[in-house]
């Protein structure tokens, strides 16, 4: 499980560091990550790591990389 949560981690990195900000939906797309809970976990690991950053805008989560 873990080293899935990495992977997938480094599959929204590389999506974030292409394509800029953008919705967690447009993340999830963007990674072909199929469960909504494995993009959360990814975005945790980065998250904990301090490589990303999080803005609620009108309800909707975006993220970037810092």
């Amino acid at each position: 499980m873990i080293e899935l949560i990495g992977t997938n981690a480094g599959l929204v990195w590389n999506a974030l560091n292409e394509g800029g900000k953008m919705s967690v939906k447009a993340v999830k797309k963007a990674t072909k990550i199929k469960a909504e809970k494995d993009v959360y976990a990814a975005l945790g690991w980065l998250a904990k790591e301090g490589k990303v950053a999080f803005e609620e805008v009108e309800g909707e989560w975006f993220v970037a990389l810092v």
